[in-house]
Formats: structure tokens, sequence, C-alpha cells
């Protein structure tokens, strides 16, 4: 999983990239991005939460969750937005702020995100499909340099297939024939992805990839795990 996270860690981040979420709603969230084999269950997101709020990744506080609001370009600017909405939910009256605890991603915890998204191992499949979902949080060159390491992956895994000693029954011939063709749809997926990041990197109207970030709902000093 890149440098220094988990996958729950990674999707948390990534689900929390797009706004600020009670517990039981990014649990859904989390339920329809992640493999079906792997579901979270409340004992396992909480303290995941814990150790990211403790790095300054993740904040928690009692309330509902803010509407997004524009990224402003400039990671200055996102930290003294996010100081303001802080200190605009810390002048509420405590029985206004009472209530179930929303979580937000902090800039701190975006730095994060994008750093596990690049250095992502091209070998871990469960992890790319994570970065596929999230890659909006990337730029267009960064989408492409992490799609070419999955497609360098993904040919040399086809090319053993295909020089693997004979199988020995047909049982087995049928297992490598369904991972050839799996591999080369795959190989052909991501080239398609390829092919349009790089055609709309080529477009004299393109720009950065519009972010949005969610109105986090605390101050933090950043930090790493």
């Amino acid at each position: 999983m890149g440098r220094g996270g988990s996958l729950l860690e990674f999707a948390l981040l990534g689900v929390l990239a797009d706004g600020e979420l009670h517990g039981y709603e990014l649990k859904k969230r989390l339920d329809g991005v992640l493999p079906s084999w792997s579901a979270v269950s409340f004992g396992s997101l909480y303290p995941t939460l814990g150790r990211l709020e403790r790095a300054g990744d993740v904040v928690a506080v009692e309330g509902e969750p803010t509407p997004v609001a524009p990224m402003t370009g400039a990671l200055s600017g996102e930290i003294a937005a996010f100081r303001a909405r802080r200190r605009e939910r810390s002048s509420l009256p405590a029985r206004s702020r009472r209530g179930r605890k929303v979580y937000g991603i902090t800039p701190s915890g975006r730095t994060r995100l994008v750093d596990l998204l690049t250095s992502l191992d091209p070998s871990d499949d469960r992890a790319f499909s994570l970065m596929v979902a999230f890659s909006g949080n990337l730029s267009g060159d960064q989408r492409i340099a992490v799609l070419a390491r999955r497609r360098a992956e993904l040919a040399a895994r086809l090319d053993q297939s295909r020089t693997a000693a004979p199988a020995l029954d047909r049982w087995r011939a049928s297992l490598r024939t369904h991972a050839i063709a799996t591999l080369t749809g795959e190989i052909a997926w991501v080239d398609e992805l390829l092919a349009a990041e790089r055609l709309e990197g080529t477009s004299p109207t393109t720009s950065p990839t519009d972010h949005t970030t969610p109105a986090t709902a605390g101050d933090t000093t950043g930090g790493t795990t």
C-alpha cells in the first residue's frame, strides 16, 4: 500500500475527500468502493479513524456535515479557510453543536492521499481499484504515471502466463486461458484510460482537474503515521 498506509486508511481518505460524513454514512460509502470480500466493520472503522485523527489527517466534531466548498488552489488558502470554518463552528451555542460525530479530511490528509495514490504498488490489485476510484485527486500527469506502471505490471503477468510450462490437465489449462483473457481485457481497459488521459492533456482547452474540498470540521497541525 505505497508509503505508510493501510487499504482502509487509503479508502477513508479518498471517500472523505468528497465531503464530510457521519460514521454510518462513511461505512456505506466504503462498502461501495472496497471489494465485496473486504467489508468494513465498525470495529475496524473507528480505530482507523482514530489513528488518522491523531495523525492530523482527519478531524471529527459533533454536528452536521458542512456543504462542500470550492478548493482555493493554494494550501495556505485551504488552511486559512479551514481555520475560519472551525472558528465559525466554535462560536455556535453548545446545543447547536451537539450531536453525532462528523468526520472530515484535513489539508494534511489531502497531501497524504495524493502521496498514497502516487506511490501505489502496481502489483496491488485491491489498491489499484481504489486509485482509479479516487484519481480525481491527482493531476493528469500523475494519473498517467500510475496507469503506465500498472500497465507494465499487467504486461509482465501476461507474458509470464503465456510462457509458463504446459498445463498438466484441462482444468489447469482452462485456468490459464481464463487468466490470459482477464489480463488481456484489463490491459485494454488501462490502455483506454491512458489514451483518454493523454488526449485530454493535449487539448488546448484543458484546465487542471477541478478538485473540491469539504468544509472540514476542525483544525489540525498536520502529521504522519
